[in-house]
């Protein structure tokens, strides 16, 4: 197979070269494989389109840390190909690349199916805390958990060929692309989105999914106008897997009555008529004007909504919900100021990265004894990126400049939030 560009994915074509395209996306830890079973029926009426997420199935390891960028790679890949409208299918944050394509190309997206996906994944904090645990210590406590987040206790029991198969897609990924596209899932929200989403769509979940279960299926379907719900029996996050006939016939019967001019060029949205031409200037335009000043409230709002954004994301919601809860008439002022000023201003500068920021933070806080704030930025450079070895190192340093006993303590302090933020789950 030849090297997949950069901003492209890697992918696959089955079924017959005249037929329509229907692209479908994999599960977060899975790879074009998961849909093996649906193959040799949707190639009867498709032609199919399958990709990898980057470094998944040996795909270049071109980590990709937003939805969005997933969305770009993907049409990117179609571009490329010649293929401008096709229907849509995708599991999980395959799902996710569903809903974005249909809010930003709605012009190429034919029809949509959302399998076991999701408006908004969970809590980032649980995501980036995913990402704090492989970034620690591998893949293989994701691969472990895997059949508890996929399977119902039956089908694991029953299928362990098959479990183990798609415990083996998890191991063989890149970790730095799955820390990304937990990244990209812990940001992803279009819950006040979902009205502009116009295809037809067909909202598939199991009736035992404990990750994106039927309660998140029903927020998808409240919130896009022409929308339907499939509740799969007997099935858990990996339905297409787990109970693939009915996936299969509920994905065959969608794309047939719902599919809408697949092989037509894209709509182009009708011209503007009547607009007045762009105005000339044919005599002097230089004149004194009183400057208008910068509405002073819209700029510390646009701070405050920045720093809020940022602060949850290197603390984590916990954190702050627990800091904004404690919060009062006496400290609001003050939770404001840092809001906008720590937050809002100095993080969001664009002069370090957020791990450089940590390291900084981290010396900082030991330098002035400040270790009750310790505890929060570790987790946060662990969020940020940084490895237990780089915090370590990062505090040696300090212990030649800042003295022995504050290392001593702070060392002290790291170790047991280190030690609780990556032992995996049991």
């Amino acid at each position: 197979m030849t090297e997949t560009p950069p901003n492209t994915l890697q992918y696959r074509f089955d079924g017959p070269e005249d037929a329509p395209v229907l692209v479908i996306g994999p599960s977060l830890g899975t790879t074009w494989h998961m849909w093996d079973r649906q193959i040799s029926e949707l190639t009867q009426h498709w032609r199919v389109f399958r990709y990898d997420l980057p470094g998944h199935g040996g795909a270049p390891a071109h980590p990709a840390t937003a939805v969005a960028e997933l969305t770009d790679r993907l049409v990117a890949t179609l571009d490329g190909l010649g293929v401008h409208r096709f229907g849509y299918a995708g599991c999980s944050i395959g799902g996710a690349v569903g809903i974005d394509l249909a809010l930003r190309h709605p012009y190429r997206v034919a029809s949509l199916a959302l399998v076991a996906s999701s408006p908004r994944f969970g809590s980032a904090d649980e995501f980036r805390q995913r990402g704090v645990i492989v970034r620690t210590n591998g893949l293989e406590p994701m691969a472990r958990t895997a059949p508890e987040r996929w399977f119902t206790p039956g089908f694991a029991a029953a299928q362990p060929a098959i479990v183990e198969w798609a415990v083996q897609m998890v191991r063989t990924t890149d970790p730095g692309c799955y820390i990304a596209a937990c990244e990209a899932l812990a940001a992803f929200d279009v819950r006040g989105e979902l009205a502009r989403v116009a295809a037809p769509t067909l909202v598939v979940v199991g009736a035992e999914d404990r990750v994106t279960g039927p309660a998140e299926a029903r927020t998808l379907v409240a919130g896009i106008s022409d929308a339907r719900l499939a509740l799969v029996p007997a099935a858990s996050h990996l339905a297409p897997v787990e109970q693939p006939v009915a996936v299969t016939d509920l994905l065959v019967r969608h794309f047939s009555t719902a599919w809408q001019d697949t092989l037509a060029a894209i709509p182009v949205p009708p011209p503007v008529h009547g607009a007045p031409p762009p105005a000339v200037h044919l005599g002097p335009i230089a004149e004194l004007t009183a400057a208008t000043a910068p509405d002073a409230s819209a700029v510390d709002s646009g701070l405050r909504d920045a720093g809020t954004r940022v602060r949850r994301e290197v603390l984590g919601d916990a954190h702050v919900d627990r800091v904004t809860a404690d919060t009062d008439a006496f400290t609001e002022d003050f939770d404001d100021l840092l809001t906008r000023y720590a937050w809002g201003e100095i993080w969001s500068r664009e002069g370090l990265d957020r791990r450089s920021r940590s390291c900084v933070t981290l010396t900082a806080l030991v330098a002035s004894g400040r270790l009750e704030s310790l505890p929060a930025h570790v987790r946060a450079a662990l969020r940020n990126g940084l490895t237990p070895t780089e915090i370590k190192e990062v505090l040696l340093q300090t212990a030649v400049y800042c003295g022995m006993p504050a290392a001593g303590a702070a060392f002290a302090v790291a170790q047991s939030v280190i030690q609780e933020a990556t032992t995996p789950p049991v």
